[in-house]
């Protein structure tokens, strides 16, 4: 789970490997919570962990969020495709945007 500044802790962001992963959980969610849950697709593909001096600069940039982790308060900045992330990266060589572990295939 991650929160936003923008969406507010009303709209918490979960976030998964793939798309199998947000059926399993509204599967279980329902069935076994009997909670249904009504998820909206966030057009983001690419994700790094990010440090708070980068999250500044990324902050309002077209195409990028940064999200909190709610397990460790940790930085995810998030981008619609890896071609905005390597924009990001040439405009600014020095900023802190390291691949997940579990992002898969490199971008």
């Amino acid at each position: 789970m991650l929160r936003s500044d923008l969406r507010g802790d009303q709209a918490p962001v979960l976030a998964a490997v793939g798309p199998l992963q947000f059926d399993v959980v509204t599967a279980r969610m329902a069935d076994e919570f009997g909670a249904p849950v009504d998820l909206t697709r966030l057009d983001y593909t690419t994700a790094r962990v990010t440090d708070k001096e980068s999250a500044e600069t990324l902050t309002g940039r077209r195409g990028v969020e940064v999200l909190t982790r709610s397990l460790d308060g940790s930085l995810i900045a998030v981008f619609v495709d890896k071609w905005r992330l390597r924009a990001i990266e040439r405009e600014h060589p020095g900023l802190t945007l390291t691949p997940m572990l579990a992002a898969g295939v490199p971008d």
